[in-house]
C-alpha cells in the first residue's frame, strides 16, 4: 500500500516513521522540503483514513504515529530501493552501502559476518 501512495504522502509517512511519532509541526519541520501546516495536516488525515497512521491526544496536542511497526515499513522501502536500483540484488545493495566510506565497528563487522554466514547457500 505504501508503494501506491502519492510522492508527498509517502514522504510525510516516511518522515513520520523516522520520527516514530510526532505532531503536525514536528513532521512538518522534519520534512526535507517543508509543506504548509495545513497540507501536512491534510496528508496525515489522508494517511489515517487509509489505515497507515493513528492519532492520539496528549499534553502537547494531537500526535500521529505509524500503525505498522517502523521495521516493517523500512523493510518494504528497502525492498523497493533494492528492486529499483540494484536489480533485486541485496548483495549489490550491501556492497554499495559498505562502499559509502563509513567505518564499521568490530561489533558491526562481527554481526554482518554472522548474518552472511547464515545466509550463504551451501551445497548439500
Amino acid at each position: 500500500m505504501i508503494d501506491a501512495l502519492p510522492r508527498r504522502e509517502r514522504e510525510v509517512f516516511e518522515t513520520l516513521c523516522r520520527l516514530e511519532a510526532g505532531t503536525t509541526a514536528e513532521v512538518r519541520s522534519a520534512l526535507s522540503d517543508p509543506l504548509s501546516d495545513s497540507a501536512v495536516r491534510t496528508m496525515l488525515s489522508r494517511l489515517e483514513a487509509k489505515g497507515l497512521v493513528e492519532r492520539t491526544s496528549g499534553p502537547d496536542g494531537v500526535r500521529f504515529s505509524p500503525v505498522q511497526e517502523t521495521e516493517t515499513v523500512a523493510v518494504s522501502a528497502l525492498r523497493r530501493v533494492i528492486d529499483t536500483f540494484f536489480a533485486g540484488s541485496a548483495a549489490s545493495a550491501a556492497t554499495a552501502l559498505l562502499g559509502m566510506g563509513e567505518r564499521l565497528t568490530p561489533e558491526e563487522a562481527s554481526a554482518l559476518e554472522a548474518l552472511i554466514d547464515e545466509r550463504v547457500e551451501t551445497k548439500s
